[in-house]
């Protein structure tokens, strides 16, 4: 158990909670005519923006622990960050680290999928984003243990491909298959029988999280593991005819599995057989996971004959409960969160958001641990999810999470409150601009509704994003000018972009403690130890600096 933090004898705490306000996806734009959060109709965030002080925070690269400042934030990340007040190497950075020394290939899990398949003469299955996104997973170290496991001896290699076109350009898929195919048909000519076997839009198949659509697993572990689905000759040919026939991008096309004769999968999975995901993230990990290790009490689908299988995944997705049993590279160590330190200091807390994002603000968040510092002082919420596409329902469930937080609010029950926002990062990820217009008006007005729950309770709302996206919204080339698509409209981008995301603090009954001007140049683990301050204690020694500039 932790200290309590100490008091701070100089800063006296509001008569109400502080409310921490994650806007996902939410950033400052480089492109104005990209930029769907300047180009939406927010007079609220408008208003704040210019009376309140404000600073921008860096969210992306090596400001949240991944390998350089090319690397785009994301919601794992930024809410690991934000929650610990510091900055760890993230898995992205880990497993690169991992992959270049060899230090991957020395663990015992590595050779023991192999030697698995070595005694067993059975295949080596490889299934995961495929891309090099960096955000769950990169293509190189996929073609890196590809290659490792062919030196080693394995004949016989399949990989199941999850398209992305979400932290890439959205149908980008074909520049990713294509130079594989040649690098498999080398390994092939080498005496490796390396083959792609199955693949699928990772927002059809198998990458579900936070229990939102356990259907995805399901239809992915058919296509998979068991090869059922629509058969063609090979990944170029799926991915084309399926594009031509739906009009889909990358994460929406449909699933399929590679035949030679058109009526026998390449790539089943077997008793025998060893499977690694090669994912790092773990929300979209779980759930696959949980269907190859879960026995007979698992209730989600049915998974017909379950395949005995050595099953292992890039990293350990869940250390509390020790998932998977199996994993390449052990994740960051991220120890004494905020929730963790105020649980010390007997500050009730509340977490809320929508089921996609429930998982930021509550595992995530502290420091990827899936239970409760404080059965007592811990509360978290949960409000489900629709299950439809996000562009159909822009608004998601800001409402929903408003109308919570209000009430707890108005309760005088806690003094911290956190919440999270989905909407431009889900939205942004669609690509459709017009639903980005939406779906920031919708969150501007609950930002206008949690504004003046705040103001009257005497708290202090503070306002911030985990990294961007909604942002910026179309390709750009390197000049600045726009890319255009094959009909001459600007590109459409769906990943998250480069750019800070602001930080407001909103302080009504602010007694003029600290100054009007906030410091610059901070990442948003800054977040931490501004809330901490808020609430009248003193930051950890070793936290990031906060953002406020005490008198």
């Amino acid at each position: 158990m932790l200290e309590a933090l100490k008091k701070n004898d100089k800063f006296t705490p509001r008569r109400g909670p502080v409310v921490l306000a994650i806007l996902d996806g939410v950033g400052f734009g480089k492109y104005a005519d990209g930029d769907g959060v300047k180009l939406a109709h927010t007079p609220v965030l408008d208003d704040l923006l210019a009376h309140a002080p404000h600073t921008a925070l860096k969210a992306h690269g090596t400001a949240v622990g991944m390998p350089s400042d090319a690397d785009m934030g994301n919601s794992e990340v930024g809410h690991n960050a934000i929650g610990s007040g510091r900055v760890f190497s993230q898995g992205a950075k880990l497993v690169e680290e991992a992959v270049a020394t060899g230090k991957l290939f020395e663990g015992e899990t590595w050779k023991a999928a192999v030697a698995n398949v070595l005694e067993k003469s059975s295949t080596l299955h490889f299934l995961g984003l495929f891309s090099d996104g960096n955000v769950h997973s990169h293509s190189e170290h996929l073609k890196a243990m590809v290659s490792r496991a062919a030196e080693a001896g394995v004949k016989r290699i399949r990989v199941h491909i999850l398209l992305d076109g979400r932290d890439v350009p959205e149908t980008s898929a074909l520049e990713y298959i294509d130079p594989f195919e040649a690098f498999l048909a080398d390994l092939r000519g080498k005496g490796c029988d390396a083959r792609i076997a199955s693949g699928g839009g990772r927002m059809v198949i198998t990458m579900d999280r936070y229990g939102a659509n356990w259907d995805m697993v399901r239809r992915g572990w058919e296509i998979h593991v068991r090869g059922k689905g629509e058969f063609f000759p090979d990944a170029h040919t799926a991915v084309a005819t399926l594009r031509e026939r739906t009009g889909a991008i990358d994460q929406d096309l449909p699933p399929f599995v590679i035949s030679d004769d058109g009526k026998t999968p390449v790539g089943a999975m077997h008793d025998g057989d060893s499977v690694i995901f090669f994912n790092f993230r773990g929300d979209r990990s779980l759930e696959i996971t949980a269907a190859f290790e879960a026995g007979a009490e698992f209730d989600k689908f049915d998974r017909g004959a379950v395949p005995q299988v050595y099953y292992a995944g890039m990293m350990e997705y869940d250390g509390d409960l020790h998932v998977p049993k199996h994993y390449l590279v052990s994740p960051p160590a991220i120890d004494r969160t905020m929730d963790e330190y105020l649980c010390a200091s007997g500050v009730k807390q509340l977490a809320v958001s929508e089921t996609q994002k429930y998982g930021h603000v509550t595992y995530f968040f502290n420091g990827n641990r899936s239970g409760k510092f404080d059965e007592v002082l811990d509360e978290y919420v949960e409000i489900r999810s629709d299950i439809v596409p996000f562009e159909q329902r822009p608004w998601m469930k800001c409402a929903e999470i408003t109308d919570t937080v209000i009430s707890a609010i108005e309760s005088g029950e806690y003094r911290m409150i956190r919440l999270n926002y989905p909407n431009g990062d889900m939205v942004g990820h669609t690509g459709s601009m017009d639903a980005v217009l939406v779906a920031m008006g919708a969150l501007d007005l609950c930002l206008g509704r949690l504004k003046a729950a705040v103001e009257a309770a005497g708290g202090v709302l503070v306002i911030s994003a985990d990294h961007g996206n909604a942002d910026d919204m179309y390709e750009h080339k390197k000049d600045g000018s726009l890319k255009l698509d094959a009909a001459g409209n600007p590109a459409r981008k769906t990943s998250h972009s480069l750019n800070p995301v602001p930080c407001i603090v909103y302080d009504p009954e602010s007694k003029g403690e600290y100054a009007p001007t906030l410091r610059e140049g901070l990442g948003i683990s800054s977040l931490a130890a501004t809330c901490i301050e808020l609430l009248g204690f003193e930051a950890p020694a070793d936290y990031d600096q906060s953002v406020l500039v005490m008198k």
